[in-house]
């Protein structure tokens, strides 16, 4: 096993991926305060200097995070869509907001977001948790949790509640005002990095050398994992299992989306709108169907799969690949994905016996962290009676 375990160590600090975007990062951060609870082998995330973490902080966010308040009916929050069971992602594969209507997209997983140099599924601009949190408050296109930023309701709402009398002033000392939209996003934030998954049963494996820490079956999938020939780990490296990652000390990040050929409507790599990928930010031809590479940690609960749920369970996502694309036969998304001029030099297809796909989606499995899902410290703090 000494040759995966190197490589998945190696993953940690180089992206193995085609780059798009080289960005020089921001000088490394000095040690914080305050005290991660960092998995075996993971680095400190990177945190932004104008909302450094507190313990109070994170405690404000975790109320923030599952407040129905923060909705236009009060019937969402953000653990609506994230949820924790499913680590932080849901089960529709296409997201619902408040209206009702079906998002394009899916929402992602949370789970070691803190390490994300770009977040959402094809937005290379959005950078920071504390903006991306304004999308599904604020956003019309699709609408989430329906908010308007001319209400004032809402914060009069937060302040009316006794939990946050006390935990905005703790959480944001010396503010005239700490009930505020953007101590709202920075509190959030500040939860979401603390949603860190490391501790799975291929995690214990890997740093106590303990085999029996998983079955055999997934030790083969390990092999296969990292192997060339079916090479998921191109684009799945590293201690996230996705690319790229930043934390403290890292001195540059790469960013890197992929075309993994889900579609080829038109013979020449279109993907159906409104979902075709970074192209839609940068208008660039050879962005269209570019998307991020979600983390494969937790994958095992997080079905459906691919941005838009289109693939419905593991083994549909094996055939995906196997097949280097996948080919739709009838109806106006129809075309062969594996011929898509724009896909990614990495998928070109492999063959497996019915018994390395049992062992593949045996590795698969072993990232699930069950103490990640069911961590008090991440639950609902709100009376659920």
């Amino acid at each position: 096993m000494r040759g995966p375990r190197v490589r998945w160590y190696l993953g940690a600090a180089v992206l193995l991926a085609p780059l798009l975007v080289l960005v020089p990062a921001s000088a490394p951060a000095q040690q914080s305060a305050y005290a991660w609870s960092l998995p075996p082998g993971f680095p400190e995330p990177r945190v932004p200097a104008d909302n450094p973490m507190s313990a109070v902080k994170v405690e404000l966010g975790r109320h923030l995070f599952y407040d129905t308040r923060l909705s236009s009916d009060g019937t969402f929050s953000c653990a609506t869509c994230h949820q924790q069971a499913r680590a932080f992602a849901d089960d529709k594969g296409r997201g619902i907001g408040v209206t009702g209507a079906a998002h394009p997209r899916g929402p992602m997983s949370l789970a070691n977001v803190a390490y994300a140099v770009v977040l959402t599924w094809a937005n290379p601009t959005m950078r920071r948790l504390e903006d991306q949190a304004l999308v599904p408050m604020f956003g019309d296109d699709p609408i989430e949790l329906g908010l308007r930023s001319d209400d004032p309701s809402l914060l009069a709402k937060l302040r009316d509640e006794p939990r946050y009398q006390r935990l905005f002033p703790e959480a944001f000392p010396g503010v005239r005002e700490p009930v505020a939209v953007a101590n709202v996003t920075r509190a959030i934030a500040s939860f979401e990095r603390t949603l860190l998954s490391g501790r799975s049963p291929y995690d214990r494996y890997r740093t106590t050398l303990d085999d029996k820490a998983i079955p055999l079956a997934a030790h083969r999938g390990q092999d296969l994992f990292f192997s060339d020939r079916v090479g998921c780990f191109n684009c799945h490296a590293g201690f996230n299992f996705t690319q790229p990652v930043d934390f403290v000390g890292r001195a540059s990040v790469e960013i890197a989306f992929h075309n993994t050929g889900l579609y080829n409507v038109d013979g020449r790599g279109a993907y159906p709108e409104p979902n075709t990928g970074v192209y839609a930010v940068t208008g660039d031809p050879a962005d269209m169907g570019r998307f991020k590479a979600p983390t494969l940690r937790n994958i095992a609960v997080t079905a459906p799969y691919m941005h838009d749920g289109s693939l419905r369970t593991l083994d549909d996502v094996l055939s995906h690949y196997q097949a280097g694309g996948r080919t739709i036969g009838l109806g106006p998304q129809r075309g062969n994905g594996s011929r898509n001029p724009l896909k990614s030099r990495f998928l070109t297809g492999f063959t497996l016996t019915p018994e390395e796909r049992d062992d593949l989606l045996a590795f698969l499995d072993s990232l699930t962290d069950q103490s990640f899902l069911t961590d008090p410290r991440f639950a609902n703090p709100w009376p659920t009676h």
